[in-house]
């Protein structure tokens, strides 16, 4: 039975084949995992980011599959180098079409190298500000003082002038006394109630003076600093203690006046 030997030869012969691509498809991908967290162990005792990091065991794991596939197309008579060629002309074509996602990319890890700014910082760019929640390799996520989430894309970032403001920022408070009010008392007071505020720094120094000799009242700038978490809170308390004790204190806070005088028709 001719025909019969040769189809059994041709079953056992790409039976060995299929086991063969089979036993190394198995062993490659098992070492593209080892490769992978092995990458990912090693990274992490030289502290390196985490997006960082992350994409790089991802490379190292993607170049062994691939390689791996590659091996497996040659067990079964696939020409390698033509089907190379063709890949390189697709990936010039995928290329083009993500253009976007590789600027977000080589963006992102421009700023996780530079560190313009850094997680838990507060920073204004593109008239958005907020604290960098996450810097990851294509967006950063920003939470606004409203509590919402700002995702901005890396590529926006990078060429743009960007604020940061660090871990703390300066309240900018201006309090209006009326002209003739004794200035050193109100002074004093001020700076009574900033010490006593205990979101409030030491360190920096708050810096309390004349801001502005204003049309119906003398402004009082009330510059202090605050941690990031703090900034909000602590302005709304110390606009109210200012307001309760420069009341107690018989200091008049005015309201803008304006003088309005009638001409007669004759």
């Amino acid at each position: 039975m001719p025909g019969k030997t040769v189809s059994t030869d041709l079953l056992i012969q790409y039976g060995l084949q299929a086991a063969s691509a089979l036993f190394i498809l198995a062993a490659g991908i098992y070492l593209s995992r080892w490769a992978s967290a092995y990458t990912e162990r090693s990274l992490l005792k030289i502290e390196m980011e985490p997006p960082v990091r992350i994409l790089l065991s991802r490379v190292v794991k993607g170049v062994i599959v691939l390689f791996t596939l590659l091996i497996v197309l040659q067990q079964f008579g696939v020409q390698i180098f033509p089907l190379i060629a063709g890949l390189g002309v697709a990936g010039v074509g995928v290329g083009l079409a993500l253009q976007g996602v590789f600027l977000n990319l080589f963006a992102g890890l421009n700023i996780i190298f530079t560190k313009p700014f850094r997680v838990g910082e507060y920073i204004e760019v593109l008239g958005v500000h907020g604290e960098v929640q996450a810097i990851d390799l294509f967006s950063t996520k920003l939470l606004h003082a409203d509590r919402s989430l700002v995702v901005v894309p890396n590529r926006k970032i990078i060429g743009e002038i960007l604020h940061n403001y660090g871990n703390i920022r300066q309240l900018d408070l201006t309090v209006g006394v009326a002209y003739g009010t004794d200035l050193t008392k109100a002074l004093t007071l001020v700076r009574r109630i900033v010490d006593a505020n205990p979101r409030v720094l030491k360190d920096p120094a708050a810096a309390v003076g004349i801001g502005l000799l204003g049309d119906s009242s003398i402004n009082l700038a009330v510059k202090p600093w605050a941690k990031m978490p703090d900034y909000g809170p602590a302005q709304a308390e110390l606009y109210q203690a200012i307001v309760e004790q420069f009341g107690a204190a018989g200091i008049q806070i005015p309201f803008p006046q304006r003088e309005v005088h009638m001409l007669s028709a004759g």
